[in-house]
């Protein structure tokens, strides 16, 4: 559905939040919903609580994780197909779901969830906190507000695909 081109890259770098190295000082400064985004990122949060929505893929820094992150403390699982450096319409669908389901809910990537913070702050609602991992750096903590999900829908708008689509599933519930 969307694809990144090689000229976002670099926009995408920065973190859009704090960085936080501790869990519980995360966690203390986080709202609800909670979405993690990440195996690490979500291994650690799962020390300290359960968050709504998690996405993982099997991966750290594009490589396979020698233990995968136990998902026993999630309600609900869900797998979908996310090619990397894209968004599929089944990866937004489920989120939007997701965050949508009074149940905790881990979505397992068959691909790729480096891109899935973008949406999840489109989908979120407001007060929201999306965290997901600064390589070699932390825990970003992304709080849901109109200015970032303004940044991030003209992101998602940006990129390659039909992102009127795209943003339309997003948009479709959360808000």
């Amino acid at each position: 559905m969307l694809r990144l081109p090689r000229h976002l890259r670099s926009e995408l770098k920065a973190p859009i939040g704090p960085v936080y190295t501790e869990p519980s000082a995360l966690i203390e400064a986080a709202g609800t919903p909670l979405v993690s985004v990440g195996d690490v990122v979500t291994e650690y949060l799962l020390s300290v609580t359960i968050p709504h929505v998690a996405v993982v893929d099997g991966q750290t820094k594009r490589t396979s994780i020698d233990s995968p992150v136990d998902l026993s403390p999630f309600e609900q699982r869900v797998r979908v197909e996310n090619p990397a450096a894209t968004l599929s319409e089944a990866m937004l669908q489920s989120l939007r779901d997701a965050l949508n389901a009074d149940d905790s809910t881990v979505i397992v990537v068959d691909g790729e969830e480096d891109l899935v913070a973008l949406p999840a702050v489109v989908a979120a609602p407001i007060g929201a906190s999306i965290v997901y991992g600064q390589p070699d750096e932390g825990m970003v903590l992304a709080t849901v507000d109109a200015e970032l999900t303004a940044q991030m829908r003209a992101l998602l708008s940006r990129m390659d695909g039909d992102h009127e689509a795209a943003l339309r599933i997003v948009e479709s519930g959360g808000q």
